[in-house]
């Protein structure tokens, strides 16, 4: 089974990572742990500063590097990729490109009108993706 682990730097995401982490896969599953980022924070990143006069915390290296090592120390095979663009079209496009059977990714949580505003990645994943999608719930707390 190939299979596509979509992060950013939410704890969503951290939670589709203890999801794969704690599921039983086919023997030989093979995992993509991916991020995407915008142009110019990639650019940001890459120059060691900032992007569009804002300071750059998030280092998508070590975010994914990570999630790949957290996965590997439970035995699955697992790669990194780090690509540039819109979060839902470049995942879908990686689906398509690395022939993949499964893309987990987190939810935000959103709902109504706040989603229709700012988009939905997992939803242009669900809608869009040629393979199943795993959409990791976030937890309410009480």
């Amino acid at each position: 089974m190939k299979i596509l682990i979509a992060l950013d730097d939410s704890s969503q995401s951290e939670r589709a990572i203890e999801f794969a982490a704690c599921m039983r896969w086919p023997a030989g599953s093979r995992v993509i742990v991916a991020t995407v980022v915008r142009p110019a924070i990639s650019r940001g990143v890459l120059a060691g500063g900032l992007a569009g006069g804002v300071p750059v915390d998030l280092h998508p290296e070590s975010l994914v590097m990570r999630a790949r090592d957290r996965l590997r120390a439970v035995g699955l095979s697992a790669e990194t990729r780090i690509v540039e663009g819109d979060a839902g079209e470049q995942l879908v496009l990686l689906v398509e490109t690395e022939r993949l059977d499964l893309l987990i990714v987190g939810s935000r949580g959103r709902a109504g009108l706040a989603q229709r505003l700012l988009g939905s990645v997992s939803s242009h994943a669900v809608g869009n993706a040629g393979c199943s999608v795993l959409v990791v719930k976030h937890t309410r707390t009480q």
